[in-house]
């Protein structure tokens, strides 16, 4: 059987496991088999049709034609840009210097949960995210998504114009209505309205409408989006009687357990509970290096890092969640069919030695009784207090959310509801396809939708309101914690756009009041400060509310909640998991690219969902990867394709959510499979499905096979215990070169050295440094197609490898940006010397010289160089070019580039320094991936300060370089992986 980069070999054998040098990692069932088609490409520079043009004469060709075309050559030499009009800026503020950003502090959104963030901006053009240090839920960090906000913003399919009725309309048409339809519903004291709100953590939205359902009493309040957290608020309701949020404390724990948690994935505390996880995965630590166990369907960016694993469907980790209990000596009566009996007792014996310092984690996707489990272990253990905490919901006004949508579906369908005014989220595709939601909504009589693109909710609407960005609009929200932070406006809105407090506003016969008025008579009320304006200057300046974040919750486990806990489901014969995706999360990241091109962290897949199965079901299935499929749950069905992934749980299938748009902007209309079809209100994370095959093919784009460096000693890795035996295991079995051993005199680097390590004991390969990089250097998105023949851009790629018997493999992450190698192999074949060595070490790219003979590429070892094929990047659109870098050139087809260790921040740091007239401090130039990684794996430095921080790095007994057989002498290094496995669990 073979599919598209996702083959099984004819037998089933799923591979014979080498365990010699670096052959024992693979990256695809075809390097483990040696496949025909694997050693094609492993053989190749590029993969097939990767060199030919669609449509044109071939390479081949176009070189013979070349003699004839010299003649030409001066002529097309002259081509010029489209001219393009400036205006001088005659009349510049004071503190605004050409040249040198400034930075603002506000929030990223997840759910509406704040994470801290910097925006850098340059003439009043945000154009770059940097996490805020002072910000618990950053701590200077950011993830994917957050680095993609600023995209966002710039949007050519963001909604520009108020519509109404299908036709474009104006602000004042809807002001007019809008005062119509207030006075109308005071007179019926609200009867009839309804108001749709995604959950509301902002204070001053939620103090705005309690104040509008205070005029408006018989009115109605409904929250609901994707991921509600309902199952954790239930769980925690089981546990102690109350809905509560739970906090962790990772960085005072010595054991973790995780029960398909996916702390370091997506979500709104992500970023911390991965920076406080890595903090003790290093074997220095004073308090020891710590051990995380991890129980999940599918692989995750958190699975990838657990020093043990265990592949079980959702029922499975239900039953063993009941069995860990059981085994701590809860009264829990473990099923008979309760998986790993073994690993579970080894599990639960650690934590018992363990008391006050592990703790046990339920995923959102898990059901009720699950979390009221793992919250009762942790009673049990002694950790609440310690590294477990409970804190009022971050909800203004918590609800069952998804008991809220069905009451609101409900009078819809009964036809109680007149006017439904819905601010933000996209109901219509996001709500569990059993409610029905899109044809209930049809009912009411006026129904308006402020979002900010025209979607299919808004085509279903009277009136679509286009929404200010958060970059744009006054605002303020919670994060994990319950700090407040203060949103404020980067720019003027570019398409006049009006945040959901100041349509709220409207609605209280306010019209003319801005966002900011608002924001400020909230506060002015509730900061309760003497000096208003000091505190307000403070708090924004400073992008959080000292002092705001929620004190933890004295609680006691109630006495009848094993009585209480309903009985795990009946097992079925397929079972779907349903998950938000890793790249566009719930579908509101789908329209912009940079997400969409980003290589999912373990499937590597791009600009598309699938159908994710174990090698064991595929081949009871007699599936390949790239077979499209039909499921079917609920009486409702769709088409997706196949995707075998090591690992997974075997007799049960993932989905991911957020494709399958109908009506959305041009990046994300009509791109995977529409995974909510498949979701009940019931049980929305997990339930039967049926399968079966249609016999029909779907070509998936994955970057998996993409620059293989295949058969080489890549990621190294060690247990604790051999580290602590052997401190240079990474460095055996290498045989360098002599150091004199080159055909060039060697270079004194007498100033600065610059040079980099990545610390692959924390690096969780979630993809935060790919899209810092390509926010920060202006590298365009390529599409589906010319991923799939291999011409990604991205000057970081993240090579994922297993190691292992596939259906329970170690995973492991490496990030491979330029090597700055000191013997460079790139630059000795460059014909034109556009790829050159600088004083201070970088590898540097002159694309002035550069003509595209891509010998360098084909000479370097590490496969870091990417061409432009094509005119990737955009000319046109005028909103994209705000978002660009100007410190970094825009390239043009025709041109090699690649990682440059970010020199506009070197330069930038050097005119600072000599202006001073000092050299640049350590920790003074911080790379692009340097600062977005939310584990500090990645360290940058001047190589000739001893007491750098990379000085020192590049002194541990784990720092290799690799491939340093070839004599190239990489700067970029890597220190080695360890694990703390349990010695009870190494047998099993």
């Amino acid at each position: 059987m073979r599919g598209d980069g996702n083959t099984l070999d004819q037998y089933g054998s799923y591979g014979r496991q080498r365990r010699t040098g670096g052959e024992r990692l693979w990256r695809s069932f075809e390097e483990l088999e040696q496949a025909p088609e694997f050693r094609l490409l492993a053989e190749n520079e590029f993969a097939p049709g990767a060199l030919e043009r669609e449509g044109g004469p071939s390479r081949r060709r176009v070189l013979e034609l070349l003699g004839a075309s010299l003649a030409l050559a001066g002529a097309a030499g002259c081509t010029r840009q489209p001219p393009e009009k400036i205006v001088p800026y005659v009349a510049a503020p004071e503190e605004v210097t050409p040249g040198k950003p400034l930075y603002y502090a506000t929030a990223f959104l997840l759910g509406k949960v704040a994470s801290g963030i910097l925006v850098e901006s340059h003439l009043g053009r945000p154009t770059k995210i940097e996490g805020n240090p002072d910000h618990p839920a950053s701590l200077g960090a950011t993830s994917p998504l957050a680095q993609a906000f600023v995209l966002g913003l710039y949007d050519p399919d963001r909604s520009k114009v108020v519509i109404r009725h299908g036709r474009i309309s104006s602000w004042v048409n809807f002001l007019a209505a809008a005062a119509a339809e207030r006075e109308r519903l005071l007179a019926r004291r609200g009867a009839g309205f309804r108001v749709l709100t995604e959950p509301v953590t902002s204070p001053s939205l939620a103090a705005a409408l309690r104040a509008l359902l205070a005029e408006l009493p018989e009115a109605r309040w409904h929250q609901y989006q994707p991921l509600t957290g309902d199952h954790a608020r239930q769980g925690s309701r089981l546990a102690f009687g109350e809905p509560l949020h739970v906090l962790y404390r990772l960085e005072q724990a010595d054991v973790i357990v995780s029960l398909d948690a996916d702390l370091f994935g997506a979500g709104p505390a992500a970023v911390r509970y991965a920076r406080d996880f890595a903090s003790r995965r290093r074997p220095d630590h004073p308090a020891g290096m710590n051990r995380l166990y991890v129980v999940e369907p599918a692989p995750s960016v958190t699975g990838a890092m657990a020093d043990h694993r265990l592949a079980l469907s959702n029922r499975q980790v239900e039953l063993a969640a009941r069995a860990l209990a059981a085994g701590l000596g809860l009264p829990v009566s473990p099923q008979a069919d309760a998986p790993a009996k073994e690993w579970i007792a080894a599990v639960a014996a650690d934590l018992d030695r363990s008391r006050g310092r592990s703790l046990v984690v339920a995923g959102e996707h898990q059901p009720p009784a699950v979390h009221a489990l793992a919250l009762a272990i942790n009673h049990q253990l002694g950790n609440l207090g310690r590294t477990v905490f409970c804190t009022p919901p971050l909800e203004a006004e918590p609800v069952d959310q998804m008991a809220s949508l069905k009451e609101l579906v409900a009078d819809l369908a009964a036809g109680r509801v007149q006017t439904l005014l819905i601010l933000g989220g996209n109901p219509v595709y996001q709500a569990p396809a059993d409610l029905g939601f899109g044809e209930a909504l049809q009912r009411a009589e006026l129904r308006i939708h402020l979002s900010l693109y025209e979607d299919e909710t808004s085509q279903l609407c009277h009136w679509h309101l286009p929404e200010a960005h958060p970059l744009e609009a006054w605002s303020d929200a919670r994060a994990f914690d319950g700090t407040v932070t203060l949103l404020q406006p980067l720019i003027e809105p570019l398409y006049a756009g009006r945040s959901a407090l100041e349509v709220v506003s409207i609605f209280a016969g306010r019209p003319s009041q801005t966002g900011e008025e608002i924001l400020r008579e909230y506060w002015r009320g509730a900061a309760g400060a003497a000096d208003f304006e000091r505190w307000w200057r403070s708090a924004l300046h400073d992008g959080l509310v000292r002092g705001s974040e929620f004190p933890p919750k004295p609680v006691s486990l109630r006495p009848d909640l094993f009585a209480r806990l309903p009985e795990p489901p009946a097992a079925a014969p397929l079972e779907l998991s349903i998950r938000p995706d890793p790249a566009v999360w719930d579908g509101r990241f789908a329209n912009l690219a940079w997400l969409q091109e980003l290589p999912k962290p373990i499937t590597k897949l791009t600009w598309d969902n699938a159908v994710l199965l174990s090698p064991a079901t595929a081949r009871r299935l007699e599936l390949a990867g790239g077979d499209l499929v039909e499921l079917s749950a609920g009486g409702r069905s769709v088409r997706a394709p196949v995707w075998i992934l090591p690992g997974h749980a075997d007799e049960c299938v993932t989905v991911h959510l957020g494709y399958g748009r109908t009506r959305a902007g041009k990046v994300a209309t009509g791109i995977g499979f529409d995974a909510y079809r498949l979701q009940s209100s019931d049980r929305p994370w997990c339930t039967s499905v049926q399968l079966r095959r249609t016999g029909e093919r779907y070509q998936l784009a994955s970057t998996q096979h993409h620059h293989a460096m295949e058969g080489r000693r890549l990621v190294r890795e060690a247990t604790l215990a051999e580290f602590r035996r052997d401190p240079g295991f990474a460095h055996h079995g290498e045989h360098p070169p002599p150091a004199d051993l080159s055909l060039y005199p060697p270079v004194a680097y007498e100033g600065y050295s610059w040079g980099m390590t990545i610390d692959l004991n924390t690096c969780l390969g979630c993809g935060a440094c790919v899209i810092a990089c390509q926010a920060e250097n202006n590298i365009p998105v390529v599409g589906k197609d010319q991923v799939a023949r291999g011409r990604a851009m991205h000057w970081i790629r993240i090579d994922r490898y297993f190691e292992g018997d596939p259906s329970r493999p170690a995973i492991y992450h490496q990030p491979v940006p330029c090597m700055h190698c000191d013997h460079a192999p790139c630059e000795v074949v460059c014909p034109t010397a556009a790829t050159v060595h600088s004083a201070e070490g970088l590898n540097q790219m002159v694309y002035n010289r550069c003509v595209g003979t891509r010998y360098c590429a084909n000479n370097c070892p590490y496969k870091v160089r990417r061409f432009n094929f094509y005119l990737y990047a955009d000319w046109s659109v005028e909103t994209l070019k705000m978002l660009r870098n100007p410190d970094v050139t825009v390239r043009s087809r025709g041109v090699m580039e690649k990682c440059t260790y970010c020199v506009q921040r070197i330069n930038r740091a050097r005119i600072a320094a000599e202006r001073e007239e000092r050299p640049i401090r350590d920790g003074e130039v911080v790379t692009a991936c340097q600062a977005a990684c939310p584990v500090q794996a990645i360290t940058f430095g001047n190589l000739n300060d001893p007491a750098a921080r990379v000085a020192e790095l590049k002194k541990d007994p784990r720092n290799y370089g690799i491939l340093e057989e070839l004599n190239t002498r990489p700067r970029t290094t890597y220190l080695a992986r360890l694990r703390n496995p349990n010695p009870a669990l190494e047998r099993l």
